[in-house]
């Protein structure tokens, strides 16, 4: 495993980041156990959750695999999401950023969070007032780095400037959608990010399950798959108007995967790791035999050919995923 400095900050990451949202639900917590100490023995010290992820449950589960070894990861959470019934129970403002922040540190047994993501925008909320709240925290010392998630250039642009002129802490880093079908940040957010210096830790680097062959042309999503769960992922499934686009993509990291000896999941993985601009990719591995495969990645050498093949099959910058259901804008 290699190790990146995130962004212009002197912390050392891995060059993979293990997400945690499917702890706690679908994957039970014995075996998330595992899958953390199976990442931490292959060199990987880059751990993200966030509070909303099962409702805090996935906090309390990274929370106690990293009981007595927490200074050996660098561990990262989020805060945004709606964690109750009242008006004030999620966004970015100053008082759910101060409460939110307390229930993760105790969630996962710590007294300081190295990287804490704000994991949305919050239109209603003046971004003068969320940095404040991260200002605070990390002056006394509940926060190391603060970063984005999934926002759009200009408005990190905007903060950084705010963030100059009023002296308070500045984003250090982004976390936004990235992958083979999903490449919209190449217009923007990346030279932003290259610009300014910030790291860029990617999600969803297999497009939902896509790009690990989930999916199956003439055949509906799987049952236990997020397309079939969540109705706001039906737009990325087999039905959807680019769906006949993917699959040729598909085919062709499949045919590039056989050549190589690996697997689809991990040739895509190396696809995203290849980007210079790329900090670290997130993976999601539900089953311990998801991150032996995941870890793969890390001994591809991405051939040249592969990614004009890529290029010639969706250009830079374009999308046959998340644009369809406009869940976010780049």
């Amino acid at each position: 495993m290699n190790y990146k400095n995130l962004g212009k900050t002197g912390l050392k990451v891995s060059e993979l980041c293990l997400g945690t949202m499917n702890f706690g639900n679908p994957t039970d917590e014995k075996t998330s156990i595992k899958i953390i100490d199976k990442f931490i023995e292959a060199g990987g010290n880059f751990i993200d959750t966030a509070n909303v992820y099962n409702h805090g449950i996935s906090e309390e589960i990274v929370g106690k695999a990293l009981k007595n070894r927490r200074d050996s990861v660098v561990l990262a959470t989020k805060v945004h999401g709606k964690m109750g019934p009242g008006p004030n129970d999620g966004g970015n403002g100053k008082k759910h950023i101060l409460h939110e922040v307390e229930n993760s540190l105790r969630r996962l047994q710590t007294d300081y969070i190295d990287l804490y993501w704000i994991h949305r925008p919050d239109p209603s909320t003046p971004i003068e007032e969320t940095l404040e709240a991260l200002d605070y925290l990390v002056k006394k010392g509940y926060v190391r780095f603060i970063g984005t998630s999934t926002f759009p250039a200009w408005q990190i642009v905007e903060s950084l400037w705010i963030s100059d002129k009023r002296n308070l802490v500045k984003f250090v880093a982004e976390q936004p959608p990235y992958s083979i079908i999903e490449r919209q940040i190449e217009n923007r957010v990346l030279p932003m990010c290259e610009h300014f210096g910030l790291g860029v830790v990617s999600w969803s680097p297999l497009a939902g399950g896509w790009l690990a062959g989930r999916y199956k042309r003439g055949n509906p999503a799987p049952e236990d798959s997020r397309a079939a769960q969540h109705p706001e992922w039906r737009d990325m499934a087999v039905e959807a108007k680019s769906a006949e686009q993917r699959f040729r993509i598909i085919e062709e990291i499949e045919k590039y995967a056989k050549k190589l000896n690996t697997s689809m999941a991990a040739l895509s993985l190396a696809w995203v790791m290849s980007n210079p601009v790329i900090t670290a990719p997130i993976i999601g591995p539900k089953h311990e035999e998801h991150l032996d495969d995941y870890l793969k990645a890390t001994e591809i050498k991405v051939p040249e050919e592969f990614k004009k093949r890529i290029d010639d099959l969706i250009p830079p910058g374009t999308s046959l995923w998340q644009s369809e259901n406009a869940s976010f804008v780049i």
